[in-house]
């Protein structure tokens, strides 16, 4: 058999039963609604107050730290397998690289970006 036309059998299987799941549970699934069932609820706490209330930026900008911190990594990783291969041009390369996020890594320590009060 063909490995397309074994996936697309599977992909439809998959896609059969899902949907089966799916209309079985709104068949079947109890209907009754009550004023508790409406309540938003996450994580066993009670939600009070605005539900848009608006997040500091000191959320976000420690979630950027992490991405840009993050990525660094994503690009140590295959660097650390290939560095033999790559010779003194990868090491440079990535002894810029480091450098600069290094620079960056400073700046968002001395603006006090890391701290957290």
């Amino acid at each position: 058999m063909d490995p397309i036309i074994a996936l697309l059998i599977m992909a439809v299987l998959a896609g059969a039963i899902a949907g089966s799941f799916v209309f079985l549970s709104a068949i079947l699934g109890p209907k009754k609604r009550t004023p508790l069932k409406d309540e938003p609820f996450e994580c066993g706490v009670e939600s009070d107050g605005m539900p848009r209330t608006p997040m500091p930026v000191k959320f976000y900008l420690t979630a950027l730290l992490f991405i840009l911190f993050d990525v660094e990594l994503a690009f140590l990783f295959p660097w650390s397998v290939v560095f033999r291969d790559l010779g003194w041009f990868g090491f440079v390369e990535m002894l810029v690289f480091f450098v600069i996020v290094g620079v960056g890594f400073v700046y968002a320590w001395k603006i006090g970006a890391l701290e957290w009060e």
